[in-house]
């Protein structure tokens, strides 16, 4: 399964109260156990790298089939689960808040149980790190990251789901990476969510003109880049008029106009060119190679990127994407139907249904463990439980 990429889910309040908490472990343990029997640790990791698949599991464990918290309650629960039952080959780091930070506390502790070597320790970190900072600051699209959660299994294999929420539109809008995937080139695919009309993309493929400008802007000399920004800044301000700076002709110009009208938008809130003058000159002492270390370079920030990006625009022709990166998959709203919803969508849980569906998959996994003919009866019952969830 390839797809990786984003889901946009209404903000929900509200707790999982604690006996659905109970049957929400359980059948999320006895998931995962029937999956790494029969396909490994890493193919289940990978499977929760498709946004469409991961709320179908959401809802198949009981949590609302289109809130918010399919994302913080469905990682919490995997995370526990995952930790308490170690021998499954895969464990579940961060989380919402507090918990996303200690995701570099947690890698070391996470390697030495699954007994991955120093060189995957050092590629999760950096993982970890860089799709944080991509996602907040390569892909501008008003949503605030608030959850960050890293998944990985006994051969290293890892995939990264974060969640950020747009407080003004009550939504929020989740990020699945997997190992493998380009980090700077339409990284999400079969995205799940409504579009809106300008972002700022820097990973769009279309945009590779302007990551490389913005790599060759942070290596040249401070002073002579906040020169030029300066000089577009007072245009953003009003402070000059355009044509001072632009040779068009009259009919171009009012072209032109409209366009940078349209385009600053997502150009806004801009650093003031003192406080660009500051990085530029911390970046030039790093000189990095590459976008990985730029990004890494503590301080580089959204508003940053953004003066870069405007600069490159403006200065050296090289626009960036604005396409919000959001398509319409199939809906796994069908999963909620077998053992119902915490909200009662599309109806109220029935612990009774949910207990027999538990007990199903423990048997499961107990028969195929045993082997030869008993394994092959176990898994023919497995195939006919998706008839089952969608009744």
């Amino acid at each position: 399964m390839d797809l990786e990429g984003i889901a946009e889910l209404p903000l929900h309040s509200g707790r999982v109260p604690p006996w659905l908490a109970v049957i929400m472990k359980r059948l999320a343990k006895a998931i995962l156990e029937v999956m790494v029997l029969e396909y490994g640790s890493e193919k289940v990791v990978e499977r929760f790298s498709n946004p469409l698949w991961f709320q179908a599991f959401n809802n198949v464990i009981g949590m609302d089939w289109d809130s918010s918290g399919s994302t913080t309650v469905t990682t919490g629960i995997l995370k526990e689960v995952t930790w308490s039952s170690p021998e499954l080959g895969v464990l579940v780091l961060g989380g919402k808040g507090v918990r996303a930070r200690r995701v570099p506390l947690e890698i070391p502790v996470a390697s030495e149980i699954l007994g991955l070597d120093t060189r995957t320790c050092r590629e999760l970190e950096k993982a970890s790190r860089l799709i944080a900072k991509i996602d907040s600051s390569m892909l501008q699209d008003n949503y605030t990251l608030y959850h960050h959660t890293l998944l990985v299994s006994e051969s290293g294999f890892w995939t990264i789901v974060q969640q950020g929420m747009n407080i003004e539109k009550k939504l929020a809008r989740r990020y699945h990476w997997r190992r493998g995937t380009s980090f700077y080139s339409d990284p999400h695919e079969a995205i799940s969510g409504y579009k809106h009309d300008l972002v700022l993309n820097l990973v769009a493929s279309e945009s590779s003109g302007v990551r490389k400008t913005i790599l060759d802007i942070v290596c040249s000399k401070p002073e002579s880049v906040v020169s030029d920004y300066a000089r577009i800044y007072n245009v953003v301000k009003k402070q000059k008029p355009i044509v001072d700076y632009i040779t068009s002709t009259s009919t171009g110009l009012v072209e032109y106009r409209s366009s940078l009208e349209k385009r600053l938008v997502v150009y806004k809130p801009l650093p003031l060119p003192k406080e660009l003058l500051s990085k530029l000159k911390k970046l030039y002492e790093v000189y990095p190679r590459d976008l990985d270390e730029l990004l890494l370079v503590r301080g580089v920030s959204a508003k940053t990127l953004r003066a870069l990006t405007l600069i490159s625009d403006l200065v050296y022709n090289e626009p960036p994407s604005t396409r919000d990166p959001v398509n319409t998959p199939y809906d796994p709203f069908i999963y909620a139907y077998a053992i119902g919803g915490k909200d009662g969508i599309p109806y109220p849980v029935r612990r009774r249904d949910a207990e027999e569906v538990i007990v199903t998959l423990e048997d499961i996994v107990r028969e195929a463990r045993i082997g030869g003919r008993e394994r092959l009866l176990a898994l023919k019952r497995l195939s006919k439980l998706r008839t089952y969830f969608i009744k």
